[in-house]
Formats: structure tokens, sequence, C-alpha cells
């Protein structure tokens, strides 16, 4: 099985965010004469990637040189830093520092790999050299360029050829410099900034290098350098060590960088986390709870709450038995006696369950002791907690399996262990034996998997687990001994908590595609906690450390193998662009933390608020001026200063914002109400607005992680509604799929421009400004170093009111054509067709021209497609696994409440709008039967994929539809809903329209009662 690559948009705007900065770079390559050194011939190894003509060629190829002046560069960054909502440039950072911040799992390797093919074709730039902080990095780095090569192929019709950098094979750096096509070179830093004798190698004039230094031959290339995780390359030894390479140019990539020299692109974990690029984390804690002067073992795995009985505990004690004493595991009830249920053991005495509280998942017992599910209290013993750890692990694992394996998606866990006995040792023989940990990992799975075998009969599932044995299906992931062949404890240099083994991360990425197979048994790893970077696995779902937390180790790093979005058995990732999912249904992490929920979260929290420390905080004018809104017809909206003026007024006037212009409760519930209110001006840009505003930084608003434990509400299946003729009438009339079609005459859609642009287009005069400003004084250095010494005393704006000259060349029809996705012929039709003097306005802002035409060719554009879709019903259905097989759960009293007419006992709701409409749904007199459809069930537009909210079933009587499709929106103004909304709606109608139903209505309400108005028409 090969993972498959597919094109991401952030990915592609990572890459032109870099290709942007050097706009205006001529596309030329450059030959230099290359040293050969002071020999007679050399002897060249065979090479599988490209040829040159003579492998003994007299000349080298080199990057060209920047031919941009330093202004022109930093205008280009400034420009993108505009478009991406980021921080200005006050001035260039070296020549030229420029940065990317992509969060862990989001592909950066992937990005940046990409970004040299996409500098090839543009600019002729052909070498680039990665440095990476270690071993671990440059095998991960290594990886993705192998299992990227047939996709880049196949995007760019040529191969990169890459290598290692090693000091005994300097034929690579021959070939490096000699050859025409992309070459890259992989070095970590150590190679290049230590004392040892091979880092010196590279600055040395060498016999087997012809008597030459391979930094020269490499410097007189010109390399691009991209630097991995530089802030754990760039040291000030290693800073000046890489002047030595000469390069062109540095690009950064990392999540946490320290230093952010012209940052052109951000990927936050804020801002993964809310596009679901990433997995959701879940944590299920264990805390251990010291009682004064008792040994009485409890522990309260959770709380199942049921709408048809009182709330049931989950919790394991001591038991004696004709053996000795030893752990059961039990549901309890309130009025339950540990003291009766342990056969009296002494120890019990006072444990007499007097509640169980379903709202905060507590037990409490009349002694006066309360625990909280997670909670082990009295005399545990270090293995015992492991036990526990693994149990919970293995709890998770097949919680999620069960509905993951039938969507052919392979479930792996992964347990860090601080010390290879603990999982394997040997005998005098040399044969392998289990240690504690795989004991007691083969003892719990057996446990489980016959509850799974009793619970689930006929299932092909079970057949699965029923061919893996308990042995093949754990593994070890370790260093390797070479003499005895044995697995050793990684080796970990002093004040570093990584590993450097190679072997280990090569056994790891070797089989990285392998472990993906449902053919290979394997879906339990264990691996050294050393090993903690430079590599994962996208199909890990639970990740637990089986060591004591230590406050040198990060939990961003912790989480990290896991944290890259699943794949499926054909290699197809499972992200947005699936239909018919929730990405962070099924792309769910659970962490079985060796602490509390609460020390967990708040320490990966705090980990990720630091990096988040270049966003903005506050909603005022200063955060809106110069933001560029986008819309989906591709309408442009640039915020000047009397809207930022405008905008911070409203916000306040609304109590969106405090005093200091924080960001509100009240924002966030008319956010959630979708009752936001804003300038009329915005009502083309309002999505794209509260878009942007969600880039602001509120603490406590953006909590990333979920307490596993508190999903009271586990497994919502589907009840005997669900199965009454009723609803399967409903199922049988709406189970319909269908396609459609967009068919418009050009023409129409050429003469509806020309009108618009006649009547509509207006050009602004360039505008420009005087700022008279003095030095009075210089405080301090770091005054001189922020540009702050200047203070201005006076500005000036006039307008340019002749036509521009200008030196630049624009394409109008190119550009045009970028902007509208519309061919050369339709759009040279539109402009030969506008009158003149609308098409001079072209000169006198040729900017603002190409953005408004664009603009309102895009408005008719998307009138057009939307007037002409149709619809046409297919012989194909919707399979009822989307309903039977959900990974839905939900909180009870939070997110998820109990209902009676709903297919399910509970509903799981999105929104306090969703909430209210269930609650009068399951109340009313009307309503025989409802649901809420899942994600599984949609319809397909140009804009996406529309999954509608509600299926209803009413009593027959005053009703005039019985079935309906209902959609809820906190405000059925047609202005107030976005744009990519209404379009979906329209198309629905158009869906269900054709279904042929005079008794099935589809409509859009924002309340009950306005569901009524329209049933009983």
């Amino acid at each position: 099985m090969k993972i498959k690559f597919k094109h991401q948009q952030f990915q592609l705007d990572a890459v032109n965010s870099i290709v942007d900065v050097f706009q205006g770079q001529p596309n030329e390559s450059s030959h230099f004469t290359l040293d050969k050194g002071r020999r007679q011939k050399s002897v060249e190894i065979g090479d599988l990637f490209q040829q040159t003509e003579s492998s003994e060629s007299e000349y080298g190829f080199k990057n060209n040189p920047i031919k941009l002046v330093d202004q022109e560069v930093l205008n280009n960054i400034q420009s993108t830093q505009r478009k991406n909502g980021l921080k200005l440039s006050e001035r260039l950072e070296g020549k030229y520092n420029v940065t990317v911040e992509m969060e862990t799992g989001t592909g950066k390797t992937y990005t940046y790999i990409r970004t040299m093919f996409e500098l090839y074709k543009k600019y002729g730039w052909s070498k680039f050299i990665i440095v990476v902080p270690s071993i671990a990095i440059r095998e991960g780095v290594l990886k993705t360029f192998q299992i990227t090569e047939d996709h880049f192929m196949a995007e760019y019709g040529s191969k990169a050829r890459y290598f290692v950098y090693n000091s005994k094979q300097l034929h690579h750096i021959e070939k490096f410099a000699s050859d025409a096509g992309i070459n890259v070179m992989i070095i970590n830093a150590q190679a290049f900034n230590a004392k040892g004798k091979d880092a010196r190698r590279i600055t040395m004039e060498l016999d087997d290098f012809a008597s030459r230094k391979p930094i020269d031959v490499i410097a007189s290339t010109n390399p691009i350098l991209i630097i991995d995780e530089p802030q754990s390359v760039e040291g000030q030894k290693t800073k000046e060590a890489m002047k030595d390479f000469k390069a062109l140019f540095t690009l950064r990539y990392s999540a946490t960088h320290r230093e952010d020299y012209n940052k052109v692109y951000r990927l936050d974990a804020l801002d993964a986390y809310n596009m679901k690029l990433v997995k959701k984390i879940s944590v299920k804690g264990i805390s251990v709870k010291g009682t004064s002067g008792t040994n009485s073992y409890v522990y309260l795995e959770g709380i199942d709450v049921s709408d048809k009985h009182a709330p049931v505990a989950r919790l394991e004690y001591e038991k004696r038995t004709k053996t000795g004493l030893t752990k059961a595991s039990k549901k309890i009830v309130t009025g339950d006696d540990l003291y009766q249920l342990s056969d009296n053991l002494e120890q019990y005495k006072g444990f007499k369950v007097s509640e169980i509280n379903g709202q905060n998942n507590s037990i409490s017992f009349i002694n006066g002791v309360t625990l909280f599910a997670g909670d082990v209290q009295g005399d545990v013993s270090e293995l015992h907690f492991r036990r526990i750890q693994i149990r919970e692990t293995l709890k998770s694992h097949f919680e999620k399996e069960r509905v993951l394996f039938h969507k052919g998606i392979k479930v792996l866990s992964l347990f860090f262990i601080d010390e290879v006995a603990k999982y394997r040792q040997y005998d005098t023989d040399g044969n392998e034996q289990n240690g504690d940990y795989a004991d007691i990992f083969e003892e719990e799975y057996m446990e489980l998997l016959n509850e799974q075998l009793s619970l689930f009969a006929d299932d092909p599932y079970i057949q699965y687990l029923n061919a893996i044995q308990v042995t093949a299906t754990h593994k070890g992931y370790f260093s390797i001994d070479k003499k005895s062949n044995r697995f050793v404890d990684s080796k970990v240099s002093t004040r570093e908590t990584d590993s450097d083994d190679a072997d280990a991360y090569d056994l790891i990425l070797r089989q990285k595609e392998q472990l993906l197979s449902f053919e290979e048994p394997t879906r339990f790893i264990f691996s050294h906690s050393a090993l903690k970077e430079g590599w994962d696995n996208p199909n890990v779902f639970q990740i637990c450390t089986l060591k004591h937390s230590e406050s040198t180790i990060k939990k961003r790093q912790e989480v990290g193998r896991g944290l890259r979005l699943c794949v499926n058995k054909h290699g197809e990732r499972i992200d947005s662009s699936i239909p018919g999912i929730d990405v962070h249904e099924i792309n769910a992490l659970t962490v079985v933390a060796s602490e509390s929920y609460e020390q967990f979260a708040k320490q990966l929290q705090g980990e990720i608020a630091a990096t988040l420390s270049d966003r903005p905080r506050k909603a005022d004018n200063s955060f809106f001026l110069d933001k560029v809104l986008v819309n989906a017809r591709g309408e442009q909206l640039k915020i000047d200063e009397r809207l930022a003026i405008k905008l911070q007024n409203a916000f306040i006037r609304n109590g969106y914002t405090d005093d200091d212009y924080n960001l509100t409760d009240v924002y966030f519930a008319a956010l959630e109400e979708q009752t936001i209110k804003l300038p009329d001006e915005l009502n083309a840009h309002q999505e794209q607005l509260i878009e942007l505003v969600k880039t602001i930084y509120v603490e406590g608003k953006s909590d990333m992680t979920n307490d596993d434990r508190k999903n009271t509400v586990p497994n919502i299946t589907v009840n005997s509604n669900f199965h009454k003729k009723e609803f399967k009438e409903l199922w049988s009339r709406i189970n319909k799929r269908s396609v459609y079609t967009v068919q418009f005459d050009s023409e129409e859609l050429v003469q509806k421009s020309i009108m618009a642009i006649d009547m509509s287009l207006d050009v602004p005069s360039i505008r420009y400004s005087i700022k008279h400003g003095e030095m009075n004084e210089i405080e301090s250095r770091e005054q001189l170093k922020q540009g702050e010494a200047f203070k201005i005393r006076e500005t000036d704006a006039d307008y340019v009111h002749q036509a521009t000259a200008s030196k630049i060349k624009y394409d109008l029809i190119g550009k045009l054509m970028d902007e509208t996705k519309l061919t050369r012929k339709t759009i040279v039709a539109i402009m030969k067709g506008i009158k003149q003097a609308k098409f001079m306005l072209f000169q006198k802002n040729p900017e603002e021209f190409i953005l408004r035409a664009s603009r309102l060719i895009n408005e008719q554009k998307a009138t057009t497609i939307i007037e002409s879709i149709t619809y046409d019903v297919i012989n194909d259905t919707f399979d009822t696994d989307v309903f039977t097989k959900n990974t839905l759960k939900g909180q009870l009293g939070q997110n998820a409440i109990a209902v009676e007419k709903h297919i399910y006992d509970y509903v799981v709701t999105d929104s306090k709008i969703e909430r209210a409409f269930a609650k009068e749904l399951d109340t009313s007199n009307e309503v025989h039967i409802y649901a809420k459809l899942p994600r599984g069930f949609y319809i397909p537009t140009p804009v996406g994929d529309y999954n509608p909210d509600w299926a209803i079933v009413f009593k027959e009587g005053g009703i005039k539809h019985i079935y309906f499709i209902a959609e809820t929106k906190g405000s059925l103004d047609s202005m107030e809903l976005r744009e990519v909304e209404k379009a979906k709606i329209e198309c629905a109608r158009r869906h269900f329209a054709k279904l042929n139903s005079d008794q099935l209505k589809y409509d859009v309400v924002n309340n009950y009662e306005r569901l009524m108005e329209i049933v009983k028409g």
C-alpha cells in the first residue's frame, strides 16, 4: 500500500508565499567552471536519478543570483504578509531569511519539497541544502523524498536527485555541482559544526577529493538553504558555520520558531485545529489520590448514564478469593457496599455508595470520600498503575477499531516506554521473552478481546480479530545491538532527551506503509521514549506513555507522533475532501496520560499558547486596518482607515469587545447563534470578516483538547424508532442520490458581464501620502532596532489624476483569467465589448481595474451557475450504515440531550439553536419521529457537499407536508447567510424538488414556530 498525495490548498498557499517573495526574478540557468581539482581522471559512481551528458563536465550549474533590488524583495514580502494577515516586516532580515510556520502533522516536509520544484520551474533555481538538527529528522526527511517521488514526477515530469551528506562519499557533491536538474543535499548540523574529525572534513583539502575542500564546491553553486526546525539548529556556532555555504537565501520551516525573520506564511496549532488539518486530541487522565492512613484500593474508570436507569459507575476494587486478594471490575449503583462486595475486607468499611453523579462524573461514599472519573486511590504499585494505562489504551483502541474497521481504516496504538527490559527480555541462550509490560498487555488484551467476541458475533470485524494471534499483534521498535542482534535501550547523550539511533528510526520508517495494511497483524507499537521526533504514523489513534511525566518532555512532542490525519487501506487521506464525514469524528487521538486530565491539558495548552505569541489579541482598528477580505465569488475588499474605525466602534457598541478591545462572551454567544451584526459595507464579506476575527487568540476560547472521560454517552446506537414503518417510509423517499449539471451559454455570461462593467465599474485614482517626521532623540539601542526613533509630525495625502506611466507590463487578459477562471476567449470577448471609457480606466489604476472588473465578472458567473444548475436522480442510494456505524459521543447536559422521538436515545448537537430545536421537536404533539441526519447523507453541489440538518415525520391531520427536511439557521436574512451556504441551500431545493413527492418539503427555518408555519401551509 502506498500513501497517496493530493493537492491541499494550505500547502499550495505556503509554497506560493515563498515563490511570490521573488516575483519579478527572471528564469535563467547559470553555468560556472567547475574546479575539478588536481587529478587526471575521476571515477564517477553510477546514479539512479538524473544523468548529465558527461560525468567529467568542465562546467557546473549554480543558482542564478537574485536580480531584484532589496526594496523590491521587501515589497514582495510585505504584499505576501498582507495577503496572509501577518505582521509586516519593516526591513529585510539578512539577504534573505524567510520564515514559514507550519504545525506538526500538516506536511511541512512535503511543502518545502514542492517549493523546490516551483522555484526551479519559475526561476530556474536547482541547488538546495536541507539542514536538520538530528538524525531522527534527517531520516524522516529522507523517507518523505522517497514516498513522494512518483507524486512529484507526475506533477512536474522530473525527479529531484537527493542524497544524505557523508564525509566518506564525496562523489555525491561532485554530482550535486555538475548536474543541471534539481539537486538536494540533506545534512545534519553536527556534520559541519562539531569538533570531531568527520565534521572537520567538509572544510579540509582532501586527497580523496582531488585536493579540494568539499565546502568550496558546495558554495560555488550558490545553494538555497532550507533549515528544518531552526530553533534546534541555529546556535551561534552553527550560524557562523552556515555562512560558508554562501547561500542565495535561507528558508526556515518549523511549528515553533524562536526568531520570526520575515514570516510570510503561518499555519499554527490553532489554524490547523480549526481547519481540521490535524487530529482532535482527547485525554484520558489517571491521577493517584493520596489518602491518609488507608490502603483501600479503588479505581473509578468512568460513569455511564442512560435515560433508562440511574447513572452507573465502572469501578475496580480488591476482593477476597480462595487464592488470595485479586482486583475485580464491576458496574456499581447507588447503595452498593464495597465492604460486602469485597467479601468483608476491613479496608472497605464505610465505602457504601451514597451518590453517583452523571453530570460531573463522580462517585461519593458515606465515609466522605469522593472520586472523579480517572481517579485511583489507595495502595497503588507502579506496575498496577501501568496496567490501568494499558487497559484504558486497549479499551479506546477496540472502541475506535470497531467503527473504523468498516470504513477501511487500520487503527494503531503507540506505547512509549523508558526501558527495553520492561517489554523484551532474553534468557541465557538469547531466546526472546516477554518483559512485564508485554505480559500485562497480553493478559488485558485477551480479557477485552473476549468481551468484544461476546458482544458482536456475526460481524466481519470479529472474523478479523479471530485471525490475529495476541503475540503477533504487538511489536517493539527499538535500537538493535549489531553484535547480539538484541533490542537495546536507545543511546541518549548528556543533557539531551532524544536519541540519534539511525537503525531504530530506519525500522519505524521503513515499515510505515506496511503498518497501515490490514494484512499486517501488528496493531500495537512499543517504542523507546527517546525516539519521539522525526517520525510519525498517520493511523496512530492512541498514545500511552508508560513512564513518569517529566517537565523536560514537551506534551506537544508527546502527541506529535499521532497528530497527522489518518489514511484508509487505499492510502487516501481522510480529510475534508472526503464526502459525508466529519473529519474530527474519525480523526481523534486519545492520549492515555500518567497524570490527571487537568494537569496534562494545562501543560499542553500552555505550550501551544506560547507558540501563538505573534497572534493578535485585540479587535481594535489597527487589527482591521489594511486587511484584504476575499469572498467566495472572488470579490476583494481592503479595509481602509475609515472602515477599520467603523468596525472597532461597531464591536464596542454591540458589546463584542470590552474597553480594552478584548473579545467578550457576548461576541462568542452571537457567533454560536449566527447573529453577528456588522456594518452594511461588509454584507458581501461577513463570513470572511468572522474568519479574520478567529485569528485573534483569546485564552480559554480555543480549547484543543477534551476530557475523554466526560463523554458520558458513548457508543450512540439506533433505537426502535429507526425500525418503525414511518421512518422507513421517510428514508425511502429521501434516500436517492443525484448528480448535477451546469449548462450555461458563454455568450449570455459575456453580455451580462459587459452590462455589469459598463454600469458599475468605477476605479479610484492612485492615492499617495506624505509623512513628515523627525528624530528628536535616541532613547535606546532597542528603540533604534525597532525603527521607532523617528516620530511622525504631520501627514498629507493627494491623488494622481493623470494616467499612470509604469515600467511594469500588465497581462490584463491573463490576470483576469486567473481571477475568474474563465477562458482567454471569454475574457477577450468581455473586454472588447465594454465601453471605451470604461476600458481606459485600466490606465488610471491597473491593479484596481483588474480587482474590480474580475469581481463584477465573478458575480455574474456565480449567479449564472446557480440559475442554470439542474439535478437528476440516479439509480443509487445511501447505505443504512450512515446511521448504524457512527463514531458519535456526547456529554450529557452539554452537547448531548436525552430524547424519545429521535432514532437515537440521545441527540448530539453543534449549537444552542440545534439544541433548542431538538427539544421542541421532541415535545411537539405534531411530530411522530425525527432524525438529525448524519454526515454520510449528503447532496453534491458545485461549492462542496451539503448535509441537511433534520429529517422529520409529522402525524397526519392538519399537516400539509408530512415529511420535512429542515436546515436550522440563526438568521433567515439571505444577506446574512454566507455565499456558499446560500448556493448550497438553492442546490438542495432543486435536488429535493426532483424527488417528485407532494408530501415531502425542504426549507430553512430558525425555530420550531417557523417550521409549523410552513408545514401547515
